[in-house]
């Protein structure tokens, strides 16, 4: 073997890369340990454990690098949804509103018309809204001109009174563009501001839609309304530090007041004043007693220090002053870790500190931290000057904004365009302001406050004390944003409890331990203790690599990628497999070990690459058009055959090559299975027919099913939403469906038993065309009215309902739902198209193509009548959704591996013995890998019998596809795939010998 040393020396560095890496997860559960040991199982006493662990040193890698708690937990191996509980939401802003507002909400007819046309369009059309909208307005007026509509104030630089609609539309699209993108951030923020941990916002192939991942949710109701709330764009006027100084100074004294009273047991009385006294001349002497009073600028004080018993205000609000005294100018009154903020809005809300404060004054924080670590905040004075609270100016003022430069190009800024009104009130605030700061306001939080230096006229201004060009360009897309209203829909949602998340981590768990125990233990027996040895070292390094990899690269685990890893296992057989059947045929011609390794991991190559690249195309294929979970799988598959093929071929080898060096006698077959499915003589070809026979049977019954039963559509492909609700006891799925039924309006839902007897999963369609926001939350209280009405919960509140009973959640829209068929159809018409090619290019004769071709659409269609056949007959869930294409998929990928295998050795054949019948080397060749394909197909059901048993309910159907697809796959690739060529062959050259 040339080349070990480079080889060694790679997978040392990957295995070291891999330790690295897995390391923050480690650090990252054993902290989360030591949580759940100090709470003793009180979930807010861990929460509030692992918050305070934020800042603090968990992992210092040899003294080179300093990782904190914080900083760990982002760089750890993530999991699912499925495997911790959480939400899953896709998000598609609302074109048809964007569109409705770039023509200034016009009443036009026509408009009005086009409008309504493509709304309907859309739910049966892959188009975007604004090419549907174009298409629309054609029917409703041939000769009607959209220049007409969108020739408005904030168009009218792109939209001339000549333009073509053709010119419009494009105008639309990029409007709309930009409208995406600025909700994509404002939603980003939002998200960043909601304190989950390792959130995952992104957008989709689909314009306008975004995928959001929030791991740990357990308040659907509120992550829907923080998602589908507009922005909020305001400017404030603001008071300056030194004018509310005064006024924090006596809500700090009322403060010591109300905490004495509280911690004597008193009773606290009411405080109605609304006397102001002046205490500005105190402000040097009390800044002087607070810096006396602490030596400390730490974030978090000790509630039951001197610090907090003397300021409480103030030891969680530092104070915008100098050490000397001197309160700093600008709108910024104090400044707060992240911890306190909380502190600091409950008491500046009490009643009686409230009656201290100037009625106009108002308090907001920045959404941008101050420093490095983003720890702390600043606390800005605001001043309410309208009589109905709202901000003098609000962002449907805004026309254009963009990053630019001040003079010079030293600093990015952000320069700004308002309409004609806004202008007018942009003059009089900045020139009663001068001197003063502006607030820029965008959902409650302040994004900037720059000084006024003067008035500006005409509508046009810049924003400065921008520190970055990122900063500048966020920034003014948000300003944007605000002339042009894009709520964001939840089109499709996945919700799963942390209880459920759990089960899906043990079963798992269980799952991977029995089947990787199951295949070492077969490795074993099958192929003696020597070269079983190492190939289960080859296997558990590939195990190693897999999660290395899978934890270097960010991914997320699944339920479906554990399912992945289980089944890459039964893959990774196969090429272990491949080369020891070759080096055993090597032997037996003749050879000295030695040199029969040597041949034999070249004469296994071929079909080694042949095979896992065929696999690995499918998988690619499933990265492409999968999501969510199922995404999660095809990347553990694609990553898996990978470091398969690595393990196999060089791990193995390595370990052959030092037993060697030593002269150790290496045996590649265990004596009580060495004669097993060896020397074969079966004529697969002269008993073609019959199997043709068989599967045409097969293939008729199922297509006769799928024309009479049918097939049960998941959510996924129908649409509605799906709730797995468990009970404290076992019910009967009719007594449950007739609760619901008019609870859901007389809609009766679908009710199945879902795992044990006290758990169902109800799916209904109720309501899944209302887009409006609050459709989710009310379908959600009719569903825990119907089940209370019916005796199947207590009588509790919503809230408590969900914790105890829902387990999970899942919408999908109509509209997201059509998607995912095409994306599924296309899917399995591009798998079949690549494998097609790479047959053809790989063997060079287009007969082997279709023969794979016939024998993987013959595949496809009896899997899919097993389910139509038995939907409603097992006790499983038998759907088609994504999963189960992601089963078909992976199917394809694993049943080609199998004909190519067989194809490989008839090439081989073929350039051996070209004076030998056609027929006679294809009988061959099948013969001779019957004993691999025993080998790959059995350790391959095992691990899927074993993910079926202990895997988990929800993932039973995914499984059960796999293993019909996978033992009709071994079949088609036997009796199929290879007769069809020698017929195609035969037929076309008319020859015996080919």
């Amino acid at each position: 073997m040339q080349n070990k040393g480079a080889i060694r020396l790679f997978a040392i560095l990957i295995a070291l890369i891999c330790l690295y890496q897995l390391m923050f997860t480690f650090q990252a559960n054993q902290t989360e340990k030591e949580a759940r040991a100090y709470a003793k199982g009180d979930k807010q006493k861990e929460l509030a454990y692992l918050d305070s662990m934020s800042s603090e040193v968990v992992y210092n890698l040899l003294g080179i690098r300093k990782y904190t708690f914080k900083e760990v937990k982002e760089l750890q191996l993530g999991l699912g949804l499925d495997l911790q509980g959480g939400m899953n939401v896709t998000l598609e802003v609302s074109v048809v509103d964007l569109v409705k507002s770039l023509s200034n909400y016009s009443k036009d007819s026509t408009f009005t018309a086009a409008i309504k046309l493509a709304t309907e369009k859309q739910k049966n059309s892959q188009d975007d809204f604004v090419t549907s909208f174009g298409k629309a307005f054609e029917e409703v007026s041939p000769n009607g001109k959209l220049a007409s509509i969108f020739n408005t104030l904030e168009l009218k630089d792109q939209v001339k009174y000549n333009s073509t609609n053709s010119e419009v539309l494009n105008v639309l699209r990029k409007e709309t563009k930009v409208a995406i993108d600025n909700s994509f951030n404002i939603i980003r923020t939002r998200i960043d501001r909601f304190g989950v941990a390792q959130p995952n916002i992104q957008p989709l192939q689909t314009a306008g839609r975004i995928l959001v991942e929030l791991p740990g949710v357990d308040d659907p109701k509120r992550v829907r309304k923080l998602l589908q709330g507009t922005a909020n764009l305001e400017f404030w006027e603001t008071y300056d530090n030194s004018e509310v100084y005064p006024y924090l100074a006596q809500a700090n004294q009322k403060l010591v007041e109300i905490l004495a009273l509280k911690s004597t047991g008193s009773t606290i009385p009411a405080d109605t004043t609304t006397t102001q006294v002046a205490v500005a001349d105190t402000t040097s002497s009390l800044l002087s007693e607070m810096e006396a009073a602490t030596t400390t600028d730490s974030a978090s004080v000790d509630p039951s220090g001197d610090m907090a018993k003397q300021f409480p205000l103030f030891s969680v609000l530092s104070p915008s002053a100098t050490a000397q005294g001197e309160l700093f100018p600008g709108a910024a009154v104090g400044t707060s870790h992240f911890k306190d903020t909380a502190t600091v809005n409950s008491y500046l809300k009490m009643d009686q500190v409230k009656a201290l404060m100037p009625r106009n004054l108002n308090f907001k924080w920045t959404a941008k931290a101050i420093d490095k670590e983003e720890k702390f905040y600043r606390l800005i004075a605001i001043k309410v000057t309208g009589r109905d609270g709202r901000a003098p100016l609000e962002g449907d003022v805004i026309t254009d904004a963009r990053q630019d430069y001040a003079e010079m190009g030293s600093r990015p800024e952000v320069s700004m365009t308002m309409n004609s009104e806004g202008a007018k009130i942009w003059a009089r605030l900045t020139k009663e302001n001068v001197g003063k700061s502006i607030a820029i306001v965008l959902d409650g939080y302040v994004r900037s406050y720059p000084n006024v230096n003067g008035e500006i006229t005409g509508g046009r201004s810049s924003i400065t004390g921008m520190e970055s060009v990122e900063e500048a360009m966020d920034l003014a897309n948000i300003l944007k944003s605000g002339k042009m209203p894009a709520p964001a829909i939840i089109i499709a949602e996945d919700v799963v409890g942390p209880s459920l998340g759990q089960e899906a981590i043990n079963s798992g768990m269980w799952s991977f331990a029995i089947a990787f125990i199951l295949v070492l233990a077969y490795m074993l027996f099958f192929y003696s203790k020597k070269a079983g040895f190492a190939a289960n070292i080859a296997l558990i390094v590939n195990v190693f690599f897999l999660i290395g990899i899978l934890a270097s690269i960010g991914a997320v685990l699944t339920l479906p990628g554990i399912a992945g890893i289980v089944l890459t296992l039964g893959m990774a057989v196969d090429a272990n497999v491949l080369i020891y059947e070759r080096v055993q045929e090597e032997i037996v011609g003749g050879k000295s070990l030695r040199l029969a390794i040597t041949d034999g991991y070249k004469a296994a190559y071929s079909a080694i690459i042949d095979g896992q690249v065929t696999t690995l195309l499918t998988g690619i294929v499933l990265y492409m058009f999968g999501s969510g979970p199922i995404k999660g799988f095809a990347t553990t598959l694609i990553i898996g055959i990978l470091t398969s093929m690595f393990t196999a071929i060089f791990i193995s080898r390595l370990i052959f090559e030092r037993q060697l060096s030593r002269n150790k006698n290496i045996t590649f077959t265990a004596k009580s299975t060495s004669n097993w499915l060896r020397n074969t003589k079966i004529r697969f070809l002269g008993n073609r027919k019959l199997f043709y026979y068989i599967s045409g049977a097969l293939i008729l019954i199922s297509i006769t099913s799928f024309l009479v039963r049918g097939f049960q559509s998941g959510i996924d492909f129908k649409g509605g939403r799906t709730y797995v609700v468990r009970f404290d006891e076992n019910v009967k799925v009719a007594d449950v469906q007739k609760a619901l039924t008019p609870a859901f309006g007389n809609n009766t839902p679908e009710v199945k038993t879902f795992g044990n007897a006290n758990q169902v999963r109800i799916t209904t369609t109720y309501k899944i065309d209302d887009l409006s926001e609050n459709a989710d939350n009310e379908v959600e209280e009719q569903l825990y009215q119907g089940l209370k009405n019916g005796g199947f919960v207590k009588d509790v509140s919503l809230d408590t309902f969900i914790k105890l009973h829902r387990m999970s959640s899942q919408k999908v829209g109509p509209t997201i739902s059509d998607d995912i068929k095409k994306d599924a159809a296309i899917s399995i018409f591009f798998a079949l198209v690549i494998i097609f090619l790479y047959i053809l290019i790989r063997f060079r004769n287009w007969q082997y193509g279709l023969g794979g071709i016939i024998a993987l659409t013959h595949d496809t269609i009896i899997t899919l009548g097993i389910f139509s056949l038995f939907a409603g007959v097992l006790p499983f869930s038998l759907e088609i959704d994504q999963a189960f294409i992601a089963a078909i998929l992976t199917v394809i990928g694993y049943s080609i591996n199998d004909t190519v295998i067989v194809y490989d050795r008839v090439r081989e054949y073929l350039h051996l013995y070209p004076k030998r019948k056609l027929d006679d080397n294809m009988n061959h060749a099948m013969n001779s890998t019957l004993r691999r394909t025993f080998s790959t197909s059995l350790s391959t059901l095992v691990v899927l019998i074993a993910i079926f048993m202990f895997g988990g309910t929800s993932i039973q159907g995914f499984t059960f596809a796999l293993l019909v697809g996978i033992g009709v796959g071994t079949y088609s690739s036997i009796f199929v795939a290879t007769p069809i060529v020698y017929d195609a062959l035969r037929k076309i050259k008319k020859a015996d010998r080919v």
